[in-house]
């Protein structure tokens, strides 16, 4: 996996690459970056987005949903760290590094009293290692075009953190890529993909379908992309279980909160028809928690992290600098509902 810095987008194209929605494998970091995991705190429980991480440096970003002060508490392996009191409504981050092992996670407020009625949990640490996934799609194949976010009100607190680019976010709620606009189609995507950390993550694969207007793509991945993609939190490359957008804060608001099993940014080989479109074109994959449910394929939740992992998700833009596609809204964004994957051998 790759840390990379981001661009400010503010159009459906932009947005669309970094508006995919995917906990199952261990979370993974960017190397020079911490790793990721949200807590919630409130009466009497600790909640953690992971509950299992590669070890190395993680920042926790706490937030008190409960009705009165709590904090959080790391502790073992040497390790005893903790937050100041938060107050309701209020959030706080911890930064620390971890090695392999197992850790209390828990709200120490009143000597431990908050601890002793339930407020504790375990973090497993494991060691970071080189992973490799193969993806097969699967299920019914469908086209999403541009359309409104069906999720406005969802998204619109969300939407205050982002600044300047909260202006092209908020157009997309009225005409993005993120929509109930969908038509069944059909095709195949299939690819391996290594997660080996920095600029050394690489992916193969193919993927073959024809579109609602009968034009037949063809899209060859060779290699991944890992810098220039937009919004937070600035990945690029491929990773291995990755729990974010939505109402976790993290990432654009405009797509529902997810698990995944892999994500992956890449270039590749886009062909219309037979004939050559781009060799540069930009591509984003998920292999994700269900957000669409069976018959129509609308959107069917604003959190679908706890969903099964089987929907895969293929975003297709043209190279930096190039023409939009002949497609609606100039990007190919194609999902297959009941796919499966398979952890390989490093």
């Amino acid at each position: 996996m790759s840390y990379v810095h981001a661009v400010p987008v503010r159009n459906a194209a932009g947005l669309l690459l970094a508006a995919v929605t995917l906990a199952g494998a261990p979370a993974r970091r960017a190397p020079g970056g911490p790793a990721a995991v949200s807590a919630k705190l409130s009466e009497w429980k600790v909640e953690l987005s992971e509950r299992s991480i590669a070890a190395g440096t993680v920042t926790f970003t706490v937030a008190n949903v409960g009705s009165i002060p709590h904090a959080f508490e790391v502790e073992g392996q040497g390790i005893e760290q903790e937050t100041a009191v938060i107050q309701p409504g209020s959030s706080a981050t911890l930064t620390l590094t971890l090695k392999p092992g197992t850790y209390e996670v828990y709200c120490p407020v009143g000597e431990d009293s908050h601890k002793k009625l339930g407020m504790e949990t375990e973090l497993k640490v494991v060691a970071a290692n080189v992973q490799a996934i193969r993806v097969t799609s699967g299920g019914p194949a469908i086209q999403i075009l541009p359309g409104p976010f069906p999720f406005p009100d969802s998204a619109a607190p969300i939407l205050k953190q982002f600044g300047d680019e909260r202006e092209g976010l908020e157009s997309q709620v009225k005409n993005g890529p993120y929509s109930n606009n969908v038509t069944p189609i059909s095709g195949t995507f299939t690819f391996t993909a290594w997660d080996k950390g920095a600029v050394r993550d690489s992916v193969d694969g193919v993927a073959e379908f024809t579109t609602q207007d009968g034009a037949r793509w063809r899209l060859a991945l060779d290699r991944v992309q890992t810098k220039d993609v937009p919004h937070h939190p600035r990945f690029g490359g491929v990773i291995l279980g990755l729990y974010y957008h939505g109402n976790t804060a993290v990432h654009t608001p405009l797509v529902p909160t997810i698990n995944s099993a892999v994500a992956l940014w890449a270039f590749g080989h886009l062909y219309k028809n037979g004939a050559l479109v781009t060799d540069n074109a930009m591509v984003h994959v998920m292999l994700l928690s269900r957000t669409r449910r069976d018959g129509d394929f609308a959107l069917a939740c604003w959190d679908c992290s706890k969903h099964k992992i089987e929907e895969l998700q293929l975003q297709i833009l043209p190279g930096p600098g190039e023409p939009k596609l002949d497609a609606p809204g100039g990007f190919l964004f194609v999902n297959w509902e009941k796919s499966s994957s398979a952890k390989l051998a490093s």
